[in-house]
């Protein structure tokens, strides 16, 4: 079968700084690989040079076999590849229903299928296919209850959940999410990752997620990349990663998993 992702030996130095070192990996179609590794470690630049946000000093990223090193994050976004970050890129003074508008309509745009008009107060009905899909990411994600709510005065678990809905407007073939759960309450995380989930899978979109706490980890994925000091150290299933020497030693610190702290960073 055909990778949807491969990396080949990517090189990104910071001055005396090794971000990325060798990194090389495949990824299937279908999956969800959990990205860990303490802060350093290489998991964001990792996800940032195949998002085009950092370019690898040396090395290649291939999306559907095609070279997309040197593409720019918008060319990368229409490709199929869409990221959330680990602070929410949200209109704060704007509705969630407004930023999910904005979100389709930019998606729109970009695919030079139409021209829009600046957005009304109102639209009675909301008979137009654009605010259509903006009510049904909202009822995909449990967010119709805070439709009318500015997204600045959002709970932090819900401005996840927005952001990534967001992100999902373009409809990608790969999502890559920075920390779902970081500063979300340890009672909400399985409530917010089971929404996420939910709506990725009815997508039918692969999922990268980088995250710390290994419960999440442990539950969601079905592959885990752990890094350590810009390297992949350990690849493979979830209690295969979670249980090597070196991730013990150099990801989680030899904690049993439920013993990690829940989004520690």
């Amino acid at each position: 079968m055909a990778a949807l992702l491969e990396t080949h030996g990517l090189n990104k130095q910071f001055g005396a700084v090794t971000a990325a070192a060798e990194i090389s990996t495949r990824i299937e179609k279908g999956s969800i690989i959990g990205l860990i590794g303490t802060n350093g470690a290489g998991k964001t630049t990792f996800v940032n040079m195949v998002t085009g946000y950092l370019k690898p000093d040396q090395g290649s990223v291939h999306f559907k076999g095609r070279d997309i090193t040197a593409l720019h994050p918008r060319q990368i976004t229409q490709l199929g590849i869409s990221r959330s970050f680990q602070i929410p890129q949200l209109y704060d003074s704007m509705t969630a229903f407004d930023n999910l508008v904005i979100a389709l309509g930019i998606v729109l745009r970009n695919s030079k299928k139409h021209l829009f008009a600046p957005m009304p107060t109102e639209v009675p009905g909301h008979s137009l296919p654009l605010y259509q899909a903006a009510e049904a990411m909202l009822e995909r994600f449990g967010l119709t209850e805070f439709r009318h709510r500015e997204a600045g005065v959002l709970p932090e678990g819900i401005r996840k959940l927005l952001d990534i809905a967001m992100s999902l407007a373009a409809k990608p073939e790969l999502l890559m999410l920075d920390e779902p759960t970081s500063g979300v309450s340890s009672q909400e995380k399985f409530d917010i990752m089971d929404r996420i989930m939910q709506a990725v899978q009815a997508e039918g979109a692969t999922v990268l997620f980088v995250e710390h706490d290994m419960d999440i980890v442990s539950r969601y994925s079905s592959r885990v990349l752990a890094f350590y000091d810009g390297r992949i150290i350990a690849d493979g299933e979830p209690t295969q990663v979670l249980a090597d020497p070196s991730v013990r030693q150099y990801v989680t610190g030899g904690l049993k998993t439920q013993e990690v702290p829940s989004a520690a960073d």
